[in-house]
């Protein structure tokens, strides 16, 4: 037998199919799903060496049966609808033009067929699957739910059937609706293409088949759709549309019963589908369909609209008044108001001599640190080296000093590799040799240095002071809010150490050398964990460098958000996480939220509009996600630790049903609060995100009576910060406070009320005061009582109390304060206001704001110079707080402020005597007030002409008189804190209306 000629060319050779396409094919999809592999691989690593791999597990073994169950749904039905009609087609076409073109699309079709019935189902599959998957905690909550023991007022149930139940059964509902539409029109689109339906000029050709196909499709999504019809009778007091949450009058009255009905009608034109399938006859689901369809549109929306507009609008307060009770009680439920105690107030704004006497333990503890503006003064005074940082926010937490308890603004020395030269910036340096910060700085908050820097309670490398020392703390901080993004550490017994750990002093260059010992991080030193990680970071340093060894961790995600948010992925967590001393070791405590949209009759606010302030819109606070939530519980205290990284959960609010369901979920990772040490207790606070979320929702909902809050005539607002420039909420202010009602101060988180604000007029007056008590004791275990205690004072609404836009108001513009603070801005200097503080004392309503100093320069600094303290329309300032309070107050205000030992000068050494102050020292004091002000203006003339050397003249006057009032003060014995560019201080005017600042 001969062989075929060959068809290729002569001379050429013959080609073969290579095997060069398929093996790059293989390469990609080996080289992919290494990748994939390697990055599970590390996450699983990561997980079980923070002991958190059951969340782990069950979080992605849940993703992968739901997507599994999702894929599944989908694709059996859009296979089988395909195969059916496709073996449902007839044998020859009615109409041969048609069946020619058919004919071609089917030839087209037929090389590819089995794979397109068997590739479609699968695409969509893979879409719904995942759809699916991301509905994780929907389902497992469902499959775990547990009671709230409260139900809903308008059908009884309870409420855990509205955040557990019914978001499951809506899913469900809607995905097997979409599986049945795309099943639905695969089996159309298949009859079509294989003849079972055909266009005909006189009218649709349908076989047999077809119509029971499409009988059984619609009769289904019928009977899903009445399903979910029936669910909309449930939802309906969820809603969030109308001018309060919940189900109203048309409701109840129009939308519930029509909604019924339209299940029931559903259901019933399901059925005459099912028997059109059986006889063959659609007259009759036809006309059910389309009795449906005029049925929704009537009874689903104009009947509602008609009884809204000629039934309840009319009469709208009257019969609107039990729905809104119910929405009041509901939102304070769900948002935890119900508890809220509110007392009247009758704030005074007359100013007596000895006010503050009751307050005094108040007054000894207000805070003059402003934590968002001595950042930079810890920088200057306590970085020490360019790698280290402070954050920009630092932090208010209280701590134990001598007995009594302190106010503090803490902060941790963190890592900044930035702060590195360029040609220490490699990766040796960055990831082995720069890996963790030092220490914890801390200083009073109540009280400052003679030159207006912070007192310090613990500082300096190595850390010494009144909290401790390196002896009494670990201080290394290895994970931090501004921890690189991954650090190799650890080494064998024995071996030299490589990291860069602390100055060995605060004057010398020399560096000392440290060795990580704890268990922070997945091992890296065999082979293959290298290469995981080194896929993972794109790093082959990784890989190949020799810092690597036998015993070294890789350090990851290390902020402390970020850690708690991935072993706890049902919480929603704090904006702001804090340090504090805790047992030997630095935490981060980080609060945790659960929260949820469904709560029925609850009102819904989108977290991240309800917390934003000037602390989050500058980025000194994170930001929550603007999600929606209706509910929400400060349910877990978290912490982190800074050395090693260890995270534990404790269930703060365990009586949460919500928790209880996800504590069944995953059973070992969270803690009970009774676990809690004493000294962690003392450090707990009162969450800021809930508050704000609290104080915006309490604009409305402290009224409580439904004929008023229908009226909206006592609203109110959380007054703009008055120390920025842009309209944003001025942040609540954590101090120790004593409210009227107790009878010892607590530590406290605060915030003021003014009227609602209207198309961004409003009058700030004050109308209201919240404190959340924070004090959660100090015993092992034992949360006080009255820890989160919300405190309201109400002032009456004819209240001519200043808000803390005229209180700046009139520090801004009373003549004798901006005479002084222009001179103090003399010499290139700047003048800051710290945080305005709002407190309740003295029967009425005390403003305290610090005033910094800081000169210009790369290393300056804002140092404390002034106090400004008001009372009603007086107003007081002076170099101390009790100095200020003084003035404001006749004389005496009663009460001691925590910087009275603190006269402004450098205290007088023992065995001298303080020159008495001289008749004449007030008339020394104008005179070289005037002079200076003579100098400014004249030096400013000067400068205009170009005229230099006068200029210099000038300045020399203006210091020469300076100088001079700082003496008359003295004299007097109201001295400020000397500076390079301090200026006299004026005795605080005490006038009702300001006056324009005289022109400088």
């Amino acid at each position: 037998m001969s062989r075929p000629a060959s068809t290729s060319p002569p001379g050429r050779p013959q080609r073969r199919r290579g095997a060069l396409t398929p093996t790059l094919i293989i390469v990609a999809v080996a080289v992919v799903g290494f990748i994939f592999f390697a990055n599970v691989w590390t996450d699983v690593l990561w997980y079980q060496q923070l002991g958190f791999f059951e969340v782990y597990f069950r979080e992605n073994l849940a993703r992968i049966l739901i997507f599994l169950a999702g894929f599944v749904l989908m694709f059996v039905p859009v296979f089988y609808a395909i195969r059916v009609a496709y073996h449902a087609r007839p044998v020859y076409a009615p109409d041969s033009e048609v069946r020619d073109n058919l004919n071609r699309y089917q030839a087209q079709l037929e090389p590819v067929r089995r794979v397109v019935m068997i590739g479609v189902p699968v695409l969509f599959g893979l879409f719904a699957g995942s759809a699916a998957a991301s509905q994780w905690q929907s389902v497992l909550l469902f499959f775990n739910q547990v009671p709230f023991g409260q139900a809903d007022p308008q059908f009884g149930l309870d409420i855990s059937f509205y955040l557990m139940t019914l978001p499951f059964l809506g899913f469900v509902t809607g995905f097997l609706m979409s599986v049945v539409v795309i099943a639905g029109i695969a089996g159309i689109l298949t009859h079509y293409l294989y003849g079972s339906i055909r266009l005909m000029e006189r009218g649709i050709f349908t076989s047999r088949a077809a119509q029971i196909h499409l009988a059984v499709t619609g009769a289904v999504f019928l009977l899903l759709l009445g399903a979910n019809f029936w669910l909309d009778v449930y939802s309906t007091v969820q809603n969030n549309g109308g001018h309060w949450a919940g189900a109203l009058y048309t409701d109840v009255n129009a939308v519930i019963p029509t909604k019924t009905i339209l299940a029931v009608a559903a259901g019933l034109v399901a059925i005459l589908f099912i028997v059109a399938a059986v006889i063959g006859r659609w007259r009759l689901p036809v006309i059910g369909t389309a009795m449906l369809i005029i049925t929704s549109i009537l009874a689903g929306g104009v009947y509602p609209w008609v009884i809204q507009q000629f039934q309840v609008r009319p009469s709208e307060q009257t019969l609107e008044n039990k729905y809104i009770d119910r929405n009041i009680a509901m939102t304070r439920s769900a948002y935890g108001l119900d508890k809220i105690k509110v007392s009247p107030y009758n704030a005074t704004t007359d100013a007596k001599t000895g006010a503050l006497a009751k307050d005094a333990q108040t007054a000894a503890n207000i805070r003059l640190l402003d934590p968002n503006l001595v950042s930079s003064a810890f920088s200057q005074l306590e970085q020490y080296r360019p790698y280290y940082q402070f954050p920009k926010a630092l932090n208010v937490d209280r701590y134990t000093v001598d007995g009594k308890t302190q106010d503090t603004v803490i902060a941790v020395r963190e890592l900044n590799q930035d702060g590195l030269n360029a040609s220490q910036q490699t990766w040796v340096n960055r990831h082995i040799v720069y890996t963790h910060g030092y220490g914890v700085v801390a200083a009073k908050g109540n009280t400052f240095t003679v030159d207006g820097k912070p007192d310090f309670l613990l500082s300096g490398i190595p850390s010494m002071g009144t909290l401790g020392s390196d002896a009494s703390y670990q201080p290394r901080i290895y994970f931090g809010e501004d921890s690189p993004d991954y650090s190799v550490v650890g080494a064998p017994d024995g071996a030299a150490h490589r990291e860069q750990d602390r100055p060995a002093g605060k004057d010398t260059s020399t560096e000392t050398q440290y060795t990580f010992t704890g268990n922070g991080g997945p091992n890296v030193g065999n082979w293959f964990n290298r290469l995981l990680y080194s896929i993972k970071f794109q790093s082959s340093d990784l890989l190949l460098s020799d810092g690597v060894n036998e015993k070294s961790q890789i350090l990851y995600d290390r902020t402390p958000r970020e850690r708690v948010q991935k072993v706890a992925p049902y919480l929603t967590v704090d904006g702001s996480a804090y340090p504090a001393v805790v047992d030997g070791r630095v935490k981060w405590i980080v609060d945790g939220y659960t929260t949820s949209q469904y709560f029925p009759y609850s009102q819904q606010q989108q977290l991240g509009n309800a917390t934003a302030d000037s602390q989050t819109t500058s980025g000194r606070t994170a930001a929550l996600p603007n999600s929606t939530v209706n509910y929400i519980r400060n349910s877990v205290k978290a912490t982190v630790d800074a050395y090693d990284g260890s995270v534990t959960l404790y269930a703060w609010d365990d009586q949460d049903p919500i928790l209880k369901a996800w504590e069944k979920i995953f059973p070992t990772t969270v803690k009970p609060y009774s676990e809690m040490s004493g000294q962690l207790m003392s450090h707990v606070r009162y969450p800021e995100d809930l508050f704000k979320v609290q104080r915006e929702l309490l604009g409305r909902y402290h009224v409580t009576n439904a004929d008023n809050f229908y009226q909206n005539n006592d609203a109110w607002s959380v007054p703009n910060d008055p120390t920025v420039t842009d309209p944003v909420r001025q942040p609540p202010f954590y101090m120790s406070l004593q409210m009227p009602d107790q009878t010892k101060p607590a530590f406290q988180l605060t915030s003021s009320f003014i009227p609602q604000v209207v198309n961004g007029a409003a009058r700030n007056i004050l109308y209201g005061f919240l404190a959340a008590d924070s004090d959660a004791g100090s015993q092992k275990g034992v949360k006080a009582d009255t820890y989160g205690q919300l405190r309201l004072l109400q002032l009456p609404t004819d209240t001519q109390v200043p808000g803390p836009g005229q209180a700046q108001n009139k520090f801004n513009s009373d003549p004798e304060v901006s005479r002084e603070l222009n001179l103090l801005r003399q010499g290139a200097s700047d003048v800051l206001n710290g945080n305005l503080l709002t407190l309740p004392v003295g029967g009425g309503l005390l403003y305290v704001q610090p005033v910094y100093l800081k000169s210009t320069g790369e290393t300056s600094y804002p140092t404390l110079q002034r106090v400004l303290v008001a009372f009603g329309d007086k107003v007081g300032f002076a170099p101390t707080l009790d100095g200020a309070l003084k003035i404001l107050f006749g004389g005496d205000s009663g009460a001691s402020a925590g910087d009275s030992a603190n006269n402004g000068q450098t205290p007088t050494p023992p065995g001298t005597t303080t020159p008495p102050a001289t008749a004449d020292a007030q008339a020394q004091l104008k005179a070289a007030l005037d002079q200076a002000n003579k100098a400014i203006q004249d030096g400013q003339a000067a400068l205009a002409k170009g005229d230099f050397a006068g200029y210099g003249a000038q300045q020399s006057i203006l210091s020469a008189a300076i100088q001079k009032a700082l003496d008359a003060e003295s004299r007097l014995g109201v001295t400020p804190a000397p500076s390079a560019s301090a200026s006299p201080s004026a005795s605080p005017s005490a006038s009702s209306s300001p006056s324009p600042s005289p022109s400088k």
